[in-house]
């Protein structure tokens, strides 16, 4: 009896130790990973599912010998897959149906509940990491898990490309996993901006704004199809996407604080001041939302959803360069 009691409390310890384990930060190595893949939930955020199933392709560089990726594919060992589409929905907003929103609290669990997600242990999210635009899929999840509760997470540094780019295992073999047990446990809107508050920033220039698109769409020489007026909020400062990270080994890895805090501070933007992001339709707002608020350390940092999508579509005003 003694020697079953003793054995269920070891039971409980390691499970309780691998339930609990500390994760080093919001951005995990691929080296960190692959020494803890047991004690954590692998999820891969993709918009191009089929690269889940699809075998990778490598040629060998002649000079040195080395593997070099030319077709993305393949996922982690044991890892379940995010389609990036199913990520953002429609909602009504004083009767209209917007695009691209955060789901509401019980959708969401829902979607993370059937990728066989449970609350038990950290969640690692993994982009493509080939091009900021996929980065910022796995950031924008980030962003929804946060809103929602979730506090035991990461980003994988370098993504599933990075991971293939050191020679890593890799699998192309699905498996469907039971519904999880992951639960929305809170609601932080303050981690949301609405058009009326970035209204306010815009005007009384106390909240500064961050602009998380390209300079063309920023300064107003072209945009995106869904957003009705070219140019930026009055206000704004540009946080152009390519500032975010730096390419190495075919894939994008996250800079220091130091570097982005000089970064700020070279486009205006003030590291430490309350502080809203947007972009087109809340995609690439994440970006510069996960480096001001989990990165450099900036709480007091909301992102805008619906961005200029929802902005132009209320009628609200934008500036640029002259197009004539």
């Amino acid at each position: 009896m003694r020697l079953i009691k003793w054995w269920l409390l070891t039971l409980s310890a390691v499970t309780g130790l691998a339930q609990a384990i500390d994760l080093p930060g919001p951005v995990v190595s691929a080296d960190w990973l692959s020494k803890n893949l047991a004690n954590v939930q692998v999820v891969e955020v993709r918009s191009d599912v089929a690269t889940y199933a699809r075998q990778p392709e490598f040629e060998v560089d002649k000079k040195t010998g080395k593997k070099v990726l030319v077709e993305f594919g393949g996922h982690l060992p044991d890892s379940v897959l995010l389609d990036f589409k199913k990520v953002r929905a429609e909602r009504l907003i004083d009767g209209k149906k917007i695009k691209y929103l955060i789901p509401e609290k019980a959708d969401f669990q829902n979607l993370i509940q059937s990728l066989g997600i449970n609350a038990d242990k950290p969640i690692i999210l993994v982009p493509v990491g080939q091009d900021i635009s996929d980065v910022d899929e796995a950031l924008r999840v980030y962003w929804q898990l946060k809103v929602y509760g979730e506090t035991h997470m990461a980003i994988l540094d370098g993504g599933f490309a990075g991971w293939l780019a050191e020679g890593r295992e890799f699998t192309v073999a699905t498996t469907k996993k039971a519904t999880g047990n992951w639960l929305a446990t809170a609601n932080h809107q303050e981690l949301i901006a609405s058009s009326d508050d970035v209204a306010k920033a815009s005007k009384s220039g106390k909240v500064q704004l961050i602009d998380g698109r390209q300079p063309a769409q920023y300064l107003g020489t072209n945009k995106r199809d869904y957003v009705m007026t070219y140019g930026h909020i009055a206000g704004a400062k540009d946080l152009a996407p390519e500032l975010l990270t730096k390419s190495g080994n075919g894939a994008l890895y996250f800079l220091n604080k130091n570097t982005y805090t000089a970064l700020m501070n070279a486009n205006g933007i003030k590291p430490a001041a309350p502080s809203i992001s947007y972009c087109n339709s809340g995609h690439l707002a994440a970006g510069p939302w996960f480096v001001m608020s989990e990165l450099v350390g900036n709480k007091s940092t909301k992102l805008y959803d619906g961005s200029l999508y929802l902005w132009t579509l209320e009628g609200r005003p934008t500036v640029g360069v002259p197009l004539n």
